[in-house]
């Protein structure tokens, strides 16, 4: 191999590896997602419904948070490489969600339901009273919009999953969100 061949050589090389390292950046530039699980038991009662569930009962609830976007590349940050703190997801979940879900009842406010909750609400019981239909797909939009209103910035909500039965969820993704 003469001298020229081997400075074509070098210089096929050097552009190979570059291509290889600007590959790199950008495979560890893509969003990333990150889920926290959560449990918590509640009750609700279904007005109008035509099956079992229209009677007050409780479920062992299950819920999948997933968030996206970039990692922090800081290095002299002490969140570097991360996109957000576990902790700090599970302390939004918990006060939004949990604390104020767990062991309570959902009673939709708009419906006759209303005396039942004001009445279990005197009598010392825990009582969340909501502008919807306490099911597992609507309780979806309004786990959604609480959490949104928390997160930082440069972190939005990807997707729910809320486990009512050990077979049974309810699914939302920001992706099919309108607007």
């Amino acid at each position: 191999m003469n001298l020229c061949n081997l400075g074509l050589f070098i210089i096929i090389y050097k552009i190979k590896r570059l291509e290889l390292n600007l590959k790199r950046k950008d495979y560890l530039c893509k969003m990333i997602r990150l889920t926290k699980i959560f449990t918590f038991e509640t009750a609700h009662v279904l007005y109008g419904y035509d099956g079992k569930c229209k009677n007050l009962h409780g479920h062992s609830y299950r819920l999948f948070v997933t968030v996206k976007g970039i990692p922090l590349e800081d290095i002299t940050h002490s969140k570097n490489g991360m996109l957000m703190d576990f902790g700090e997801l599970k302390l939004i979940v918990n006060e939004e969600i949990v604390s104020q879900w767990d062991h309570a009842v959902l009673i939709n406010a708009k419906t006759p339901h209303l005396q039942l909750g004001e009445q279990l609400k005197s009598q010392g019981h825990q009582v969340v009273f909501c502008d919807f239909q306490p099911t597992c797909e609507m309780m979806l939009y309004a786990i959604a919009e609480k959490i949104n209103f928390r997160l930082p910035a440069h972190i939005t909500l990807a997707s729910l999953k809320l486990y009512e039965t050990e077979t049974s969820y309810a699914e939302w993704f920001a992706d099919d969100q309108n607007g």
